[in-house]
């Protein structure tokens, strides 16, 4: 049966990576119908809009989606770059990555940070004997995707109502003298169905392919309450599963301790902005955002999508110069999620062995600065990176 995917290239190298994607999965024998999504900042500064409603209709009807990147600026930025017509209109940008995960309440976000053998970007540290050791990296990354830092409820210059509610907290007194014109205010709101389902999906991510620890990093002695509620649902949900351990760390010692026994980790869960972090943290030990891929899993629709940004500089080069393989595993990550189980491991085996071969790789897997001159130094090019991928395939 042939499935229809949205494919939504997005900004920047999203119109690089998504293409070679698409080629592989249709080498692989994956077979569907692909319909284009608009999405990004064309959209924004034309139509004062980064995520049409049409884009919004096709998703809710074919429910599957791959998405490359898209490109944010700050809010005075946005303003000045929309369309003269629309200046002044009230527009204001929202992150459409993040509207579309709040949209369609895709709250499940799956980011694998698995080295593969050969890579020259994975991590190494010293032996303690004089020498050097390479461990592996296998860790996956739950983040709570719709709530927390990034639920987008926040102020400049609170209105009197806002700042009146949170006259109310005792800790307020600290802030008492500052005008609320030269304040600003984001929340960090959690609820308690949304982190049961992100920790019970962790859970259950670790029973099916055998990790034995779940890590809950959070800041429950500062953050009392959001990151209180995290650990409490994590330590209950824990219960149901007695076969793996609950570990528990601060987001800030997890940074530190990443990069000293990272192969201690399995499977990871965090609320929105501390699973951001930690999956960053987690992607540099593996060759950082060029093997970076996510899943957005909500309970009807489903988007995946590469965690680089849409590194405008880079959109231009002819030939192009990126690293396709975090979209390609983006679209490996929507096979296993619709079960076509053996092409998404042929792909990845695939990926595995041109990695491991170590004939063809991209400027950052030579450790290059990025440019049109990394031709001249033996890099290959996107394409060049996806034809090998698919030369591998069997």
């Amino acid at each position: 049966m042939s499935r229809t995917i949205v494919a939504m290239p997005g900004d920047g190298i999203g119109k690089v990576v998504l293409p070679e994607a698409i080629k592989i999965l249709d080498a692989a024998g994956f077979k569907a119908n692909y319909v284009h999504g608009d999405i990004g900042w064309d959209f924004w500064c034309s139509e004062g809009n980064a995520l049409p409603q049409k884009t919004l209709d096709l998703l809710k009807e074919h429910k599957i989606g791959l998405f490359g990147a898209i490109t944010s600026k700050p809010k005075d930025d946005a303003a000045r770059e929309l369309a003269p017509e629309l200046q002044g209109k009230g527009f204001i940008y929202f992150s459409p990555i993040v509207g579309l995960r709040q949209h369609f309440d895709l709250d499940i976000c799956i980011r694998p940070c698995i080295s593969f053998k050969g890579n020259p970007l994975n991590f190494i540290r010293k032996d303690g004997k004089g020498g050097y050791e390479e461990p592996i990296v296998n860790a996956v990354v739950f983040r709570q995707n719709t709530e927390g830092m990034y639920g987008g409820i926040e102020w400049t210059n609170p209105p009197k109502v806002v700042r009146d509610a949170l006259e109310t907290h005792p800790r307020m007194k600290a802030f008492k003298n500052a005008p609320s014109e030269e304040m600003a205010i984001s929340t960090r709101i959690v609820t308690k169905k949304y982190t049961e389902r992100i920790i019970r999906a962790a859970f259950e991510y670790a029973k099916k392919f055998g990790y034995k620890n779940v890590t809950v990093c959070e800041k429950p002695n500062v953050l009392r309450e959001t990151s209180g509620m995290f650990l409490k649902i994590g330590r209950a949900v824990a219960k149901e599963y007695p076969g793996i351990q609950l570990w528990d760390t601060n987001i800030d010692a997890q940074m530190m301790w990443l990069t000293k026994n990272p192969e201690d980790y399995g499977v990871v869960v965090a609320e929105n902005m501390f699973g951001d972090i930690i999956s960053d943290g987690f992607a540099g030990l593996i060759g950082g955002l060029g093997f970076a891929c996510s899943a957005n899993i909500g309970e009807e629709v489903s988007v995946f999508e590469p965690t680089h940004g849409s590194a405008p500089k880079y959109e231009k080069l002819n030939p192009s110069i990126v690293n396709p393989i975090a979209m390609i595993l983006s679209a490996c990550m929507m096979l296993d999620h619709i079960g076509e189980l053996v092409i998404s491991d042929k792909i990845r085996k695939a990926i595995a062995d041109v990695i491991e071969e170590g004939k063809v790789m991209t400027y950052d897997m030579m450790k290059l600065r990025g440019g049109p001159d990394v031709f001249e130094k033996g890099a290959c090019t996107t394409q060049e990176m996806g034809d090998a991928i698919i030369k591998k395939l069997k």
